[in-house]
């Protein structure tokens, strides 16, 4: 296991934890979903690929609709 911050909380997850694991265990959203690493962001399409490393810093947000 490997800590990383997610949206400030402390989160231990698997050492190959990729992006896209991550965002599915953390929302149900599938769509309007924006997340970055370490204060860059990561673009959809490169979220399967993107390995996590110790320490990382996820924010994950999602698109709130109201009227």
């Amino acid at each position: 296991l490997m800590n990383v911050i997610v949206n400030g909380e402390a989160k231990a997850v698997p050492a190959n934890e990729t992006l896209a694991d991550l965002i599915a265990r953390h929302t149900n959203a599938h769509s309007g979903v924006a997340v970055a690493v370490n204060g860059e962001v990561v673009p959809r399409t490169a979220w399967p690929q993107h390995e996590l490393a110790e320490g990382a810093q996820v924010e994950i947000l999602t698109a709130v609709q109201g009227g």
